[in-house]
């Protein structure tokens, strides 16, 4: 097999603001507890390992304790980067956990967002993590009372500015995010330099089958898609599509598979080949005009045109039971990357829902009008 040269410099990963909020409120409750400051936090990832974090401030009273942490980015390009995350616990009669956001944490005003109207932009995961470790703290010193966390970002209005997060509804600050608990970097040359020896690894041991992906989570339904492929046909290309196509027609590779969900390839099937949430807003006029040719009558398309994000279209599709809105959608992806690339190889489009149900699945064979693609 032929040896594939590594990377020299190894990108170094960061942390999550879902992460650093979860080390904040473990510091502040244990101090709360204690009556004593603690200036470090050991937590556990989603990806499946422990992290410590240092704190960057800790203050507690006898009803109150608040904990700051600076979140490290890594190598990635992040607006949140060297933000100050800062949690404050303090007791409260009902029993249970309850988490909110404060200063500099937006607020969600519109649907089709992981959390609902009217909520903190705490997201699912994050929420949960900062859950279930406060949950461990109280158990830990048999602690019976209730206690309310609130997460807030000082600089957080500001910092939303550099984001979308105005345009998706979500108003006064930014997002607590993170699914794995860490950042990988997404710095473009070394993230393609990756994607490449991923490719050419795949490649050396006789894959001419790839399934690239935009994640961590579309790569699992992957793998659960083609269980019959080795677990170096799955390359993550994160938001880099069109240079992914490009690489594998590159190399060899006979048949691509694509897996994602509504948000990005909503965007490939537009013709953007670049799907960074910076790079290119959903097109809702060109989602409506599929939504038409499905057969969705004026009312539903007006809907589509006055959706927040992508995943609220899909949602609108699938309670319409427009399953031919997908199929297009997918065929749309296919024939957008083909013409990319000049056809060549095979391409195929799977679309899921964030709950990992298939939507649509379309393919098409780039190499038996090659002509059609040099126009």
């Amino acid at each position: 097999m032929k040896e594939v040269p590594k990377n020299k410099k190894k990108l170094r990963q960061g942390y999550t603001t879902g992460s650093c909020a979860t080390a904040a409120t473990k510091a502040a409750l244990t101090a709360l507890i204690t009556g004593e400051k603690h200036m470090e936090a050991t937590i556990y990832l989603p990806v499946g390992k422990f992290a410590t974090f240092q704190m960057e401030s800790c203050e507690v009273t006898q009803d109150m304790a608040e904990a700051g942490v600076i979140k490290d980015a890594g190598d990635d390009p992040d607006a949140t980067h060297n933000a100050l995350i800062k949690s404050t616990v303090t007791w409260c009669e009902m029993p249970g956990i309850t988490i909110d956001g404060g200063i500099g944490v937006g607020r969600v005003t519109k649907e089709g967002l992981p959390v609902s109207v009217g909520e903190a932009a705490i997201n699912p995961v994050p929420r949960k993590m900062i859950y279930e470790t406060a949950k461990e703290v109280l158990t830990e010193f048999n602690i019976t009372r209730g206690v309310k966390v609130v997460i807030s970002v000082p600089d957080g209005e500001e910092i939303a500015k550099k984001t979308l997060n105005a345009r998706l509804g979500i108003i006064g600050g930014i997002s607590i995010l993170g699914t794995r608990g860490i950042v990988v970097p997404f710095s473009t040359a070394a993230y393609k330099a990756s994607i490449v020896q991923a490719i050419s690894v795949a490649k050396a041991g006789g894959c001419d089958h790839v399934v690239i992906t935009t994640g961590g989570r579309s790569e699992k339904l992957g793998m659960q898609q083609y269980p019959d492929l080795p677990e170096e046909a799955f390359i993550e290309m994160g938001d880099f599509v069109g240079f992914t196509l490009k690489e594998c027609k590159r190399q060899g590779i006979k048949r691509v598979s694509m897996v994602g969900m509504m948000g990005k390839f909503s965007k490939v099937a537009q013709g953007v080949m670049m799907v960074h949430s910076k790079s290119a807003p959903v097109d809702f006029n060109f989602l409506a005009s599929v939504a038409r040719e499905a057969g969705a009558d004026g009312e539903l398309c007006e809907q589509v045109l006055n959706a927040n994000t992508a995943s609220q279209v899909g949602d609108l599709m699938m309670e319409s039971g427009l399953v031919e809105f997908f199929q297009k959608l997918c065929d749309c992806c296919c024939l957008n990357g083909l013409k990319e690339i000049r056809g060549g190889l095979e391409i195929e489009t799977s679309l899921y829902t964030l709950k990992g149900a298939l939507l649509g699945k379309a393919v098409r064979n780039g190499t038996e009008h090659q002509s059609d693609w040099n126009r």
